[in-house]
């Protein structure tokens, strides 16, 4: 704390310490523009030991203490996360050259473990840098595969019916660790709430969720807080007031689980949203199988299906029981369907009425085919994306204003996320002393991603499977390399795309298979398709 502490000025540091049940608190704060409170300690009076010290934005952000299990509980124990990236690397690597950029590649992929490492002993100062490194390489690899459309030509050495035997023991395992050992974040609290708002109070999400504003009606915590209040609805239920900031497709997710299993009103054991989350995340393990078996056959598939189960990253969205899976798995049964451009309207409009993120793949894969009965292909796909966008908005018909409600959904999804601060990646961190304003670079990249993404609509001008799922990844890890609020759940949102693009055989495969549906094609389109060997 006292070399935190030297980065202030003296003068503007303000001091407090307060005694309560034989315990010191001790607060500092600063007058410094934007600082506010800046360390935090807690001081056994009996023994002067100091049994918490918290500074920067350990102190307004509890996620960045490292407390134990925070996250997913038992899956950041190293004898499951180191055995999990073992059998991740044996299974897929070629062990026949070690030195391959095969083996690179998945080496890069498992490197976020070291990041998370840091994070989990609360050092978010060196975990969010150590993640850009990894991220940098992923995209750089995307936009090569997409730019030049060829697969890998390296296999997994293991049988087929190996890879598919791991991966079913893989998948009971997951479900078991997400059923006795995980817990439910405030991501998965917000799904199994807005999903209860809207099949039994019959309300949008947007602007109901419950507060803390009403009477208490449970326990206060350590720091005397009562999450716990009586709601407009009469209901004594947990807080969870900025749980309304996804899309409404995040909420309609939850309302199988919540019609099955109900919701007690307090943050519990939610097994709604443990449904949600394995739901979601089988899907997703299934959608990987039919994507490889779709453009590679057997093997692809199994092994597809398998990255999936044994990638720790995946398990770690599963056992945080978050929203995460939603997305990913929506865009992989997207890239199944993805000769039918009304089935990938769809599916890509559901995607990103879950996470917004996806909202960047629109003009990528709207143009998808584009040289093939042109605009035929592109009316179908919008029509695709209007139905999904009508299935998910018709939550606002629920308000008797749904005018208001539209403007609520801004200010609560976008108006929020768009301007919200945050510790978890480099961009937020001028407010700390000795660290630089990067705020400019920020809005530079920004501007960038979004010209690339229109871009990708027009070139590569024709483009296969595997060059759509390359890109796509790029598209994503671009958007994740620029958030100001950056967290490991969100790995899985690029994974499906960088695992076909990576391990996808040699494009021959991929663009017989895109040929075949798509006939008739030219032959000029035809030798674009399938670049020379």
């Amino acid at each position: 704390m006292a070399d935190w502490l030297d980065r202030y000025p003296a003068e503007s540091l303000t001091r407090e310490a307060e005694l309560e049940e034989g315990s010191w608190e001790i607060k500092v704060w600063s007058d410094l523009p934007d600082a506010g409170q800046v360390a935090l300690a807690k001081v056994d009076d009996a023994t002067g030991r100091v049994t918490e010290a918290w500074t920067g934005p350990q102190v307004a952000w509890k996620m960045a203490r490292g407390y134990d299990g925070a996250f997913g509980r038992k899956i950041n124990e190293p004898w499951i996360w180191l055995p999990l990236c073992a059998v991740f690397l044996i299974g897929l690597a070629d062990l026949r050259r070690p030195l391959s950029v095969r083996n690179l590649d998945l080496l890069v992929l498992l490197s976020f473990s070291i990041s998370l490492w840091f994070f989990n002993r609360g050092d978010v100062f060196t975990a969010m840098p150590l993640a850009y490194p990894p991220l940098l390489y992923l995209l750089a690899r995307m936009g090569w595969i997409g730019w030049r459309g060829r697969g890998s030509p390296v296999r997994s050495l293991w049988p087929v019916w190996l890879l598919l035997a791991v991966t079913v023991f893989l998948a009971g395992f997951r479900v078991g660790l997400n059923l006795q050992a995980s817990n439910v974040i405030d991501v998965g609290l917000a799904g199994v709430i807005g999903a209860q708002r809207i099949v039994e109070d019959g309300e949008v999400p947007y602007g109901n969720m419950p507060d803390d504003t009403g009477a208490a009606c449970g326990p206060a915590d350590a720091d005397g807080y009562v999450r716990e209040r009586i709601q407009t609805n009469g209901r004594c239920e947990v807080a969870n007031g900025r749980g309304d900031t996804y899309g409404p497709v995040s909420y309609l997710a939850y309302v199988p689980g919540v019609v099955t299993m109900g919701w007690s009103g307090k943050w519990d054991y939610l097994p709604a949203a443990h449904f949600t989350s394995i739901l979601w995340d089988a899907l997703a393990l299934l959608g990987m199988g039919a994507l490889g078996f779709r453009f590679g056959g057997a093997r692809l598939g199994a092994t597809l299906a398998f990255a999936w189960a044994a990638y720790p990253f995946t398990q770690y969205v599963s056992s945080s029981n978050s929203n995460d899976a939603i997305m990913p798995a929506l865009l992989v049964w997207g890239l199944v369907f993805v000769t039918s451009p009304p089935a990938r309207g769809l599916v890509l409009g559901l995607a990103a009425w879950a996470k917004f993120a996806a909202l960047l793949l629109l003009p990528l894969w709207a143009s998808y085919g584009r040289t093939l009965r042109w605009p035929r292909q592109q009316l179908l796909f919008a029509g695709g994306f209007v139905l999904a966008t009508a299935l998910a908005f018709w939550v606002l018909l629920l308000e008797p204003d749904p005018l208001h409600a539209a403007r609520l959904f801004w200010d609560r999804t976008f108006g929020w996320q768009l301007s919200r601060p945050s510790p978890f990646s480099i961009w937020d961190w001028a407010e700390y002393p000795g660290f630089p304003d990067l705020s400019v670079v920020q809005t530079v990249l920004k501007v960038a991603l979004v010209a690339a993404a229109i871009a990708l609509a027009f070139v590569p001008r024709v483009r296969n499977g595997l060059q759509l799922a390359a890109l796509s990844g790029a598209l994503l890890l671009g958007f994740e390399l620029v958030l100001t609020h950056w967290f490991y759940l969100y790995i899985p949102w690029f994974f499906p795309f960088v695992a076909f693009a990576l391990l996808a055989p040699a494009a021959v495969r991929v663009a017989r298979a895109e040929t075949a549906v798509d006939e008739p094609a030219d032959e000029h389109q035809v030798r674009e398709l399938v670049p020379a060997r």
